[in-house]
């Protein structure tokens, strides 16, 4: 398994990301990474009790926010496009419970002919059972709006945008 950390400032810019970045202080810190044999992308974490919704499970929100963060991430490991959600859904199976440990696995499940990408990400269990599963349709970002989105496209961060 070769793992490959995917990191904000790799790409040339800064970021301040609530789910991805370690240095925000008031974010979740987790760390997502390329598996180039899986052709997936994963990140495993454990989120403590600021992130609860009822008291002993993580917020229905929060859980939405990691799934929406590992498909972003498979748009620019897998795809190869800095991305913006269009619309997903998501099917909770099993609580995301406060302090337990899990595993969120994000995959680029196709491209339509305008250059949309079809994703999915699940959460996972210690035991490696689903606990939520999200779809999403992404559309690539061109220059002008990578450009509002992120500050720059320059170096490393042009080869991500479309057209």
């Amino acid at each position: 398994m070769t793992l490959i950390p995917l990191e904000n400032a790799a790409w040339g810019f800064a970021s301040n990301c609530f789910v991805c970045e370690a240095s925000n202080p008031d974010g979740l810190g987790i760390a997502f990474f390329h598996d180039t044999d899986a052709r997936v992308v994963t990140a495993d974490f454990v989120l403590d009790g600021r992130f609860s919704g009822a008291p002993n499970y993580v917020h229905g929100g929060v859980t939405l926010a990691v799934l929406d963060e590992a498909m972003a991430w498979a748009a620019i490991a897998l795809a190869g496009s800095f991305a913006l959600t269009r619309s997903s859904t998501a099917r909770f199976r099993r609580p995301v419970e406060v302090g337990g440990a899990y595993r969120v696995e994000g995959r680029l499940d196709g491209r339509d002919t305008d250059g949309r990408l079809d994703l999915s990400a699940a959460v996972l269990d210690a035991e490696g059972r689903t606990c939520v599963e999200a779809r999403a349709e992404f559309v690539p970002m061109d220059a002008e709006r990578a450009g509002a989105a992120i500050g720059t496209v320059a170096g490393d961060a042009a080869r991500f945008v479309a057209g």
